[in-house]
């Protein structure tokens, strides 16, 4: 898969399993494995810049002694994903048409 491509359905996932619930960088790993793969080295950069764009805020809560950090979506993130589902069917379209052309 073009590495642009992934990396802008990687963002929508993690925003995505964000809309569930609050959650921290492990747990949004495994929640989103069922349909995209992604390692923790690509995560945090995406997290970092969901953050800088205002699609998520970022809190830390005591777990076990120790600080763990927590996402949670915001409106902004809320509307990206509201984007790319409108979007989402000019991609199909483009899909349509190049597998038509292509058989």
């Amino acid at each position: 898969m073009d590495v642009q491509l992934k990396r802008g359905l990687l963002e929508i996932c993690v925003l995505a399993a964000l809309e569930k619930e609050d959650s921290y960088g492990y747990k949004i790993i495994k929640d989103i494995s069922c349909c995209i793969k992604i390692s923790e080295s690509t995560l945090y950069p995406i997290l970092k810049r969901l953050e800088s764009s205002k699609c998520l805020i970022v809190y830390s809560v005591e777990h076990n002694g120790r600080l763990r950090k927590y996402y949670r979506i915001t409106e902004t993130g809320k509307n990206r994903i509201s984007e790319f589902l409108n979007e989402w069917q000019d991609v199909m379209n483009v899909y349509y048409f190049i597998r038509e052309e292509h058989e």
